[in-house]
């Protein structure tokens, strides 16, 4: 499900592993870590740096969330 407007409170990124996880402050039902699952290790990686860049510079992304898992984002 698309989500619109987000705000993200923190990214997390292990160098050496293909896992990454966010949380965002003002999706009901999503309190805790999330993780970032796109469809390719690259796919992770450009997920990561712009939940990264959103909030490094205050702003809303649009999430797609399925399953508990980021599969998709653009900064609004």
């Amino acid at each position: 499900m698309w989500h619109y407007g987000k705000t993200v409170r923190y990214v997390s990124a292990h160098v050496n592993t293909k896992w990454a996880h966010v949380i965002f402050s003002d999706i009901p039902g999503m309190t805790g870590w999330l993780k970032i699952n796109a469809a390719s290790s690259d796919g992770v990686t450009n997920v990561l740096d712009i939940l990264t860049a959103a909030v490094a510079d205050q702003r809303k992304v649009n999430v797609l969330i399925e399953s508990n898992e980021v599969k998709s984002v653009y900064m609004s």
